[in-house]
């Protein structure tokens, strides 16, 4: 068993189904002394309580799950559960906003249903694939909030999928007090989560899965009560929205930091939603440059055939070379250069925004006659949704969709950045969750239809039909994609950073002053020069902020970046259905104080780092020399288990300053100390990384980076 040395607690962790046909659940546990158990046999199959099925008893409602019974209370939504081992856990308080006496309590094969009729809410509850299931529906606009976790007194630490993912203490002075930020706040499922889960460890070796398949309209508010965190979750039934149900599945978990990711890969996989890279790669034999393949976006004279001949020339085998669709993009010549290199090169682009053309407007920002302002994104009251920067307007996906086919706007846009032969794409936005509803009357949509619209046509970029007269199909990212857009995407830009709020002050230099007034900190820099932009090439660290805001810095980056909280939530449930990047304006050398532990959490979760690149970078031989040291570490390692899924996560000493990972049930096994003291022969500020059958192959990041 997998030991917490922080709390006492064993963790094992459930290998999730694969996305094919044939699907297993085994059980994997991870011994500290690294040796791996698999048992193959399904959670459910294994617990005999979780195939009882529903019962009423003393006006509560019981339903048989894995690894016990949940207890639901119909008068207040209270649920506990009563676990093989007779331990008793609290899965929810009582509903924060009452939902009034229920009506009569009916039992009918293995669902039971109640309703709430002062509210306008009907409930049921049911057992599907060995969880606990509540749906509650309502008739009329209204709210609920509900489940309210994190009351177990057991309780040990709050799992949450923010980027990559966090796993905080629930007692931690940082996250409970004013320097996290957290306590207080309150996140949006759909767009500022990745996924749509969370977690608490509730002592040794047990735990809870939170999963809200119904994400859209649904939030997650975070509150301290007695020095602990607290979670709750807040749906508005909407029926404009077309969000008037709401449903809540309860997994009982090993407690593993890991676990509430897993749950929510087993639950993709039994939807069918769980996409395959290694599928994706048959279906795009290019999609598999992507192995082994650090990120890059390029600038100047690397835009070249001349640049792409240097960074061969340097060692790096694989990469995936992105570039601005501006007024100077990659030429025929040097796209074909980097073809040759074995490179994936594509534009940035966006189908999100339209403006007026103008001196500063954005390319990509700019449409056809007939497009802007017809397409805006209408809000209630009429007018138009602001777009990025509060410039022009959001356009509408349905706007688009009813035109596609006679006007073919996003398909003459890709045919135009791609008729170079670039082979990717990168299309900001689509994946990120920020949805609309649209309240045009001529192209009305709910937000539900927003993301399917955005699924719709990110397809067509991945299977190639955008260009019905000639099929080609490229190798897609987009930003910081939520796990909705596993499917249609091959990589990410974004969501494997854990995104303090703190970072937009950072970047645009408003800490204090308002986004139409002077900067009051300009220490990130901005978009000159052209070839080598500040806001992207310059180096920032904590001492280069005003003293005034240093605090804020140091507390949004030990947030984002601290190992001890960092856990692989996204990589557990999808590593090995696309490839997960961090953002792109936070390229590796932007944060030099960060550069040791961002190296190692790359190589520990199996995951490329971003670099910029440009010939006019004064910094840029050295920013090549790492780009390439470090790519020749990882790239046999991707290529081995970029397809694999991460099958265990483990801290291995008390402070979680080691930790170790496991792909592909032994395919890859790496081992990073952040710390400084040596752990079994290997030293702090470096990683073990043994692919199966061979020696560990070590690296030490201060060895290469300056």
């Amino acid at each position: 068993m997998d030991m917490d040395t922080n709390t006492g607690l064993q963790l094992s962790t459930r290998q999730a189904p694969s996305p094919t046909p044939r699907i297993h659940r085994t059980l994997l546990t991870l011994a500290l002394t690294t040796a791996l158990v698999t048992a193959l046999a399904p959670a459910a199959a294994a617990n005999p309580a979780g195939t009882a099925g529903v019962r009423l008893r003393d006006g509560r409602v019981e339903v048989a799950v894995a690894g016990g019974t949940a207890i639901v209370d119909p008068t207040t939504l209270r649920i506990d559960a009563r676990t093989g081992d007779g331990h008793t856990l609290r899965l929810s308080d009582p509903a924060a906003n009452a939902p009034g006496r229920p009506g009569h309590v009916t039992v009918s094969g293995q669902t039971v249903r109640w309703s709430y009729p002062g509210r306008g809410l009907r409930a049921e509850a049911r057992a599907e694939h060995g969880r606990l299931l509540v749906s509650l529906t309502a008739d009329r606009d209204t709210t609920i909030a509900w489940p309210v976790t994190g009351a177990d007194p057991a309780s040990t630490a709050l799992q949450l999928p923010r980027g990559e993912g966090l796993s905080l203490p629930v007692a931690d002075p940082f996250w409970n007090g004013p320097h996290g930020q957290l306590a207080g706040s309150d996140e949006d499922m759909a767009s500022q989560l990745t996924l749509p889960v969370w977690g608490y460890t509730l002592g040794t070796g047990r735990g809870v899965s939170y999963l809200t398949p119904t994400d859209i309209d649904t939030s997650l508010a975070y509150a301290s009560h007695g020095g602990r965190l607290h979670a709750t979750a807040r749906h508005s039934f909407s029926g404009g929205n077309a969000t008037r149900a709401y449903t809540v599945a309860f997994a009982l978990t090993d407690g593993s930091p890991v676990a509430p990711a897993i749950d929510y890969r087993h639950w993709l996989a039994e939807h069918g939603q769980l996409g395959s890279l290694r599928d994706k790669i048959r279906k795009n034999p290019r999609t598999g440059r992507l192995l082994g393949a650090f990120h890059a976006y390029a600038w100047g004279g690397d835009r070249t055939a001349a640049g792409v001949e240097r960074l061969k020339s340097a060692g790096i085998s694989r990469l995936w070379l992105g570039y601005d669709a501006d007024d100077d993009p990659m030429s025929p010549a040097s796209v074909a250069a980097a073809a040759r290199a074995g490179y994936l090169v594509g534009p940035y682009d966006s189908f999100a925004n339209g403006r007026d053309k103008g001196p500063d407007t954005p390319p990509n920002a700019v449409w056809p006659d007939g497009v802007h302002p017809a397409f805006c994104v209408r809000r209630a009251d009429g007018t138009p949704q602001p777009g990025f920067h509060q410039q022009g307007c959001y356009l509408s996906s349905a706007a688009f969709e009813q035109a596609e086919p006679q006007r073919h706007y996003l398909a003459d846009r890709t045919r135009s950045l791609v008729a170079n032969g670039a082979d990717s794409y990168f299309l900001d936005v689509d994946a990120a969750g920020e949805l609309f509803r649209d309240h045009d009357a001529g192209h009305p949509m709910t937000m539900a239809q927003d993301r399917a619209n955005r699924l719709a046509r990110m397809g067509r970029l991945s299977d190639g039909t955008f260009d019905g007269a000639r099929p080609t199909p490229l190798v897609l990212g987009s930003e910081s994609a939520g796990s909705w857009a596993n499917r249609v995407l091959a990589f990410d830009h974004g969501s494997g950073t854990p995104v303090d709020g703190r970072l937009w002050p950072m970047e645009t230099g408003h800490f204090d002053s308002a986004p139409d007034q002077p900067k009051d900190d300009t220490a990130w820099g901005g978009y000159l020069p052209a070839a080598a932009p500040d806001t992207f090439f310059k180096p920032v660290r904590v001492s280069d902020f005003q003293p005034a805001h240093r605090r804020a810095v140091a507390d949004a980056l030990k947030a984002m970046y601290d190992p001890a909280y960092r856990v692989p939530l996204y990589e557990t449930a999808l590593h090995g259905s696309l490839i997960n990047v961090e953002r792109w304006e936070l390229p590796f050398g932007k944060l030099p104080e960060q550069k040791p532990t961002r190296a190692l959490l790359a190589m520990l979760y199996n995951t490329p780092l971003n670099f910029v690149l440009s010939d006019t970078d004064r910094r840029g031989e050295q920013n090549l020399r790492e780009l390439a040291a470090l790519q020749t570490y990882f790239a046999p390692l991707h290529e081995a288990a970029g397809t694999e899924e991460l099958t265990s996560f483990a801290w291995l000493t008390a402070d979680r300053a080691v930790q170790r990972t496991v792909f592909g049930g032994g395919t890859l096994t790496v081992t990073a100390n952040f710390g400084t003291a040596a752990h079994q022969g290997l030293p702090g500020g470096c990683v073990d990384a043994v692919l199966k059958g061979g020696a560990p192959r070590r690296l030490c990041p201060a060895d290469v980076i300056a």
